[in-house]
């Protein structure tokens, strides 16, 4: 799945990928592995319950095993898939609010026609263009950081 998208102007966004908050990840990931454990039990409660009238604390040990095992197998699949489940939620929720962004610009600059001409010379530069601006900040970037690091070197 491809959630990587761009705005009108063509920039992509900056926000951190997978910053779902950590609780309630959590909360999602245990929702997940007790739905996991109880659709276990119940279907072996059901596979094992002519067996178990007449074996009751076998059947009963038994069961708990399954808990405990279905609790230890699924832990790490449902973490994972909560936070899968999450970060592509964030993604989603991300990708519509710039749209709707991207659309609030544009019904703001066919009313006014500076915003409108600043929005067409924006739309208008090449990917080159664009890309020589990133690789300046890029390099102010790198040799604020070197300058920063070889100061620090010195103290």
């Amino acid at each position: 799945m491809n959630t990587a998208t761009t705005s009108m102007l063509g920039l992509s966004p900056s926000l951190p990928a997978g910053a779902a908050p950590a609780a309630f990840t959590k909360f999602l990931a245990t929702v997940l592995l007790a739905a996991g454990v109880s659709a276990l039990l119940v279907t072996t409660d059901r596979l094992m319950q002519s067996w178990a009238e007449s074996h009751l604390v076998a059947a009963w040990l038994a069961l708990w095993a399954v808990a405990v095992l279905a609790i230890v197998l699924l832990r790490g699949f449902t973490r994972l898939l909560a936070q899968k489940l999450m970060t592509g939620l964030d993604a989603w929720s991300a990708q519509l609010a710039r749209r709707r962004a991207d659309a609030r610009l544009w019904a703001m600059a066919q009313q006014d026609p500076r915003m409108m001409r600043d929005l067409e010379v924006a739309l208008d530069r090449t990917p080159a263009e664009r890309n020589k601006r990133h690789d300046f900040e890029n390099g102010k970037t790198r040799r604020a950081a070197r300058l920063l690091r070889d100061s620090l070197y010195y103290i």
